[in-house]
């Protein structure tokens, strides 16, 4: 074998030696490539994750922080209503639809007859009772408002007036500070005179103006929806 030979075949051994040499180099360079990017993929991964769960506990915080004021805001309502005929008492059922409030009723001790509220009778029952501002009829029911804020307070206009069994109630329930809001049902006479006496001799409690109110279930909500209680 001449020189010349030996000399070629050492240069394709040193060719071939190089270009092993720069494959296995490109290879590792591709696997550390892939790595990388496995990691940088993990990483973002991770990190929108937390960034999720950060979010949704945030969400959870601000329901839980608005449930807690909701809750604290939330005014308790009763309807307190004397109702002699039904009509009041319809009247009272409307607004609790409107407020979701608690209905109670003020049961005479005696029930009230056709002919106690004989208004043509000056010897009726109601006659007698309206004619005399000390006479308190006497309640069946324990009526507890300790718990509420806000009373709708509803009777029927007898001679004018309220009833004197309402004045009953107001001597006897625990309305102090309380938001008092009168209605009450009528064939024609308002309701400006029962509220100044309630204004005048309930000087405790804040009164409302009230209104006189028909049995239409619309115009009751709509002055519900206006007081914003």
């Amino acid at each position: 074998m001449n020189k010349r030979i030996i000399i070629i075949i050492i240069a394709m051994i040193v060719i071939a030696a190089g270009v092993c040499i720069w494959l296995i180099n490109a290879n590792n360079n591709s696997k550390e490539s892939n790595n990388a990017n496995t990691n940088n993929l993990n990483s973002n991964a991770n990190i929108n994750e937390n960034k999720d769960e950060e979010n949704n506990l945030a969400n959870t915080a601000d329901r839980n922080n608005t449930g807690d004021r909701e809750t604290s805001g939330r005014q308790k309502i009763a309807i307190i209503y004397f109702s002699a005929t039904g009509t009041t008492r319809k009247v009272a059922g409307y607004i609790k639809d409107a407020t979701g409030g608690d209905l109670i009723e003020i049961v005479p001790k005696e029930e009230y007859t056709d002919s106690d509220l004989s208004y043509n009778n000056s010897n009726s029952r109601a006659t007698k009772e309206q004619n005399d501002p000390s006479v308190r009829p006497e309640i069946s029911n324990i009526i507890n408002t300790d718990s509420y804020d806000v009373i709708y307070l509803g009777y029927p206009i007898w001679w004018g007036d309220a009833p004197r069994i309402i004045l009953t109630f107001l001597d006897e329930a625990n309305l102090s500070g309380k938001t008092v809001i009168p209605f009450c049902t009528s064939g024609s006479s308002g309701i400006e005179t029962s509220v100044n006496y309630f204004k005048n001799n309930y000087k405790n409690i804040n009164w409302l103006d009230g209104k006189r109110l028909s049995t239409s279930q619309s115009e009751v909500t709509d002055w519900v929806n206006s007081l914003n209680y």
